[in-house]
């Protein structure tokens, strides 16, 4: 069966709309290899909710020694987050590239610290459900619904690699997040909608 012809390009969960590639494109990041360097590269800082701003604030005198001091500068003049070039909040970001809460392992990885920090115990929140859901990218549509599509870039080739190799869709990759976004019961529902694809 050619899965590629058969998968309509737009599907619906929901109030959710989706790309049929959060299905059939096989993806597990390979930081080993990568390095992390979706949190540096870039033209802005990771997309927002207000709500996310003040939990970044919140979690701030946690992850403070863990941030470079170019960061700490860029967090003292500006704050924790910007509104970017197309009127979106993001993350505050240094030297326009790094997120100001990227850190580094003692193998360069880049490494996030409210993620870090979370992971250790020291703070209740993980960080923004943006980061968490990429390459998927959400984006808000009129009448209520909420659009999510597969976002491809080059640094992403190893975990697109590594995806293949475990045979891993999208959509099982991201099960934790995709759950902490949008509920147990939509993505089981996504889940039925695969299967019934073939996927």
């Amino acid at each position: 069966m050619d899965h590629q012809n058969a998968i309509p390009p737009i599907l619906q969960v929901g109030d959710v709309i989706f790309s049929s590639d959060i299905l059939t494109q096989c993806f597990c990041c390979d930081l080993d290899v990568c390095g992390g360097i979706c949190c540096v590269e870039g033209d802005a800082g990771a997309p927002l909710s207000l709500d996310e701003v003040g939990e970044l604030e919140n979690v701030l005198d946690a992850v403070w020694p863990q941030l470079g001091a170019a960061a700490q500068a860029v967090i003292d003049r500006q704050g924790v987050a910007y509104t970017d070039r197309d009127g979106d909040l993001v993350t505050s970001i240094v030297d326009g590239k790094d997120c100001v809460f990227t850190c580094y392992d003692a193998h360069g990885c880049c490494l996030c610290a409210t993620e870090r920090a979370y992971r250790e115990g020291k703070t209740a929140w993980c960080k923004p459900i943006s980061c968490s859901l990429y390459p998927i990218r959400e984006k808000r549509l009129s009448h209520g619904l909420t659009a999510l599509n597969y976002h491809r870039w080059s640094v992403c080739q190893p975990a697109v690699k590594k995806g293949r190799e475990l045979g891993l869709p999208l959509y099982k990759f991201l099960r934790e997040p995709l759950v902490r976004r949008f509920g147990e019961a939509w993505y089981d529902e996504l889940v039925e909608v695969a299967k019934s694809l073939g996927f």
